[in-house]
């Protein structure tokens, strides 16, 4: 059995670290506010902007090549984890799910992996696939520019035919306890289908733009592929605070529970160590008396 000098330094041990945990738990929630706030504010301008392509292409005749599917399967799968830990399962569960997709030959011919987050860059860079970019300080803070030049990036490789299709993978925030791991093409753009000014046949309603459609198309799909990775960046940011905030508050719960299993063993002890020395006082008293 411990002393109980060993016990009560174990003790103030746990509570420091129920400390440190409480407060990670209050910092996690202040800067979920933060990255809720921006997803709120995020997630209306790209889906309004998907509902505008989607009424676009179906009301005109002019493509694009951002539009274009390709018979080749070359593709680049983005991960977006985190820079830190620290924040439960979030981080396994998404670089579980990428290896699957990664394994899985009859998806793409050749895949290549764009990690973004410290976790996913180490996680990658130390096994077989090919990192054909990493960044490791994007999710730390992520800026508003962060989506635009990331889109821009993919655009480029797309456009020169480097690569075919370019999914992401990343944590999508549903809420405080729930965080969906969700896996998205962003090249070739797929709008979805217009379903509003339908004629009463089913026919789309005729416009006329200004400029025109070909014109917007042109305008409109980089600024979709941006709105879209500044979305995911975005989400995983929450999703991520959110799991950390949830994984700090069972920390600090069970730190307080093992300060209180710790507490009563060490009154257990102390008391073990007065009634050991009462037998000893009573047993000299005795024997003096005989």
């Amino acid at each position: 059995m411990p002393s109980s000098r060993d016990l009560r330094r174990r003790i103030r041990s746990v509570h420091g670290t129920q400390q440190i945990t409480k407060a990670m738990k209050m910092v996690a929630a202040a800067k979920l506010r933060r990255a809720q706030a921006a997803v709120t504010q995020a997630r209306p301008y790209a889906d309004t902007m998907a509902r505008v392509l989607g009424s676009l292409a179906a009301r005109t005749e002019h493509s694009h090549p951002l539009l274009e599917s390709r018979t080749g399967t070359r593709a680049w799968l983005v991960v977006v984890s985190s820079d830190k830990g620290l924040c439960g399962s979030f981080n396994a569960n998404l670089l579980r799910e990428a290896s699957k997709i990664l394994v899985r030959t009859d998806r793409w011919e050749s895949v290549e992996v764009v990690a973004i987050g410290r976790k996913a860059s180490d996680f990658f860079l130390r096994r077989s696939w090919t990192v054909v970019h990493d960044e490791r300080d994007t999710m730390s803070k992520v800026s508003a520019v962060a989506g635009a030049r990331l889109g821009a990036m993919f655009i480029e490789a797309f456009d020169s035919g480097r690569v075919d299709e370019v999914w992401v993978l990343y944590n999508r925030f549903v809420s405080l306890i729930r965080q969906e791991i969700t896996l998205e093409r962003l090249l070739p753009v797929k709008p979805p289908a217009a379903a509003e000014g339908v004629a009463a046949e089913g026919r789309p309603v005729d416009y006329l733009y200004e400029p025109d459609a070909e014109t917007l198309l042109a305008s409109l799909l980089p600024r979709h592929v941006e709105a879209q990775v500044q979305r995911s960046l975005y989400d995983s940011a929450a999703a991520e605070q959110a799991a950390r905030m949830t994984s700090m508050e069972a920390a600090t719960k069970n730190a307080g529970d093992m300060i209180d299993s710790l507490t009563m063993l060490y009154n257990r002890t102390r008391q073990a160590g007065i009634t050991k020395e009462l037998l000893e006082i009573v047993s000299g008293a005795q024997a003096l008396a005989d």
